[in-house]
């Protein structure tokens, strides 16, 4: 799969993100959200409950990450329903974490020649040679968590959806997975069509 980015914006976080590690400082973990709501009022301590997917039924990463979302959708003032009881929302949500590629630019400086030999970047014969821009492939994990929010009492309406983005050069999803949990749900339910970044600071181990 090959993506062609109209901006270096991610680009950028996963070089970034490489560099702090290397230099053992603290990292900034980037993440895009996108946010549509149609929120209720007065919903304060209703109860809601996760509905997964035939395929994510007992699984143990699907729940391990529910429990990521569990935290992450406590200061929304939601409760999650005791077995047995009804649940006014149902919650469900997926996520993936694809090897993808896109382009990047880099300078590079090749030799030019005059007839006689190559001559590196510089003055020469009164002009002056700059670097070239060639485009390179690189190739990143896209970490994506995707939050529905069903409201019961209106017919199973969908009244929050919510997907966050994170750019990765390393296949490690379940310890991006905090990050993405947290960044659908803050500023909860925040305005209808919202795209924001939202940027974590973690520690390198």
């Amino acid at each position: 799969m090959i993506e062609m980015a109209q901006s270096g914006f991610w680009r950028r976080c996963v070089l970034m993100a490489s560099v702090s590690l290397l230099a053992g400082c603290a990292a900034t973990l980037s993440t895009r959200v996108t946010s549509y709501q149609q929120w209720p009022a007065g919903v304060q301590g209703q109860t809601y409950e996760f509905v997964p997917s035939t395929a994510r039924a007992n699984n143990l990463e699907y729940d391990s990450f529910a429990d990521m979302l569990r935290a992450a959708i406590g200061p929304t003032g939601l409760v999650e329903a005791t077995s047995g009881k009804r649940a006014r929302f149902d919650v469900s949500f997926t996520y993936e974490n694809p090897l993808v590629q896109s382009w990047t630019q880099q300078y590079v400086d090749p030799p030019f020649y005059n007839g006689f030999g190559p001559y590196n970047r510089g003055w020469a014969g009164g002009m002056y040679f700059g670097p070239s821009v060639a485009y390179v492939p690189v190739q990143y994990y896209k970490n994506t968590l995707s939050v529905s929010i069903k409201d019961r009492d209106r017919h199973g309406a969908e009244v929050y959806r919510s997907s966050a983005v994170n750019m990765s050069g390393s296949d490690n999803l379940p310890a991006i997975m905090p990050y993405l949990a947290r960044a659908v749900f803050e500023g909860f339910p925040g305005n209808n069509g919202q795209v924001r970044v939202i940027r974590y600071e973690i520690n390198p181990r």
